[in-house]
């Protein structure tokens, strides 16, 4: 399970407080404190592919989109 996809199903247990607070409990992400599921991309929510210099904090895929307009060259 993804870090999004257990919020669907949050609608339909909307009515059964007692299952709700189980469901919480025992599928929520876990909080991270370090390593590769802590850095995500700002843009896109990635975890993945992370550049963290110069406090970027976009995947390799966002950067290529936006690099340009942020001021990086291409050099070849």
């Amino acid at each position: 399970m993804t870090t999004s996809d257990y919020r669907k199903i949050l609608a339909q247990l909307a009515s059964k407080p007692a299952k709700y607070k189980k469901f919480i409990k025992h599928n929520a992400p876990k909080k991270r404190s370090c390593g590769i599921g802590r850095k995500k991309c700002s843009r896109c929510g990635r975890n993945r592919a992370h550049i963290d210099k110069y406090n970027l904090d976009l995947c390799r895929q966002c950067f290529r989109d936006i690099a340009i307009h942020i001021g990086f060259k291409k050099f070849n």
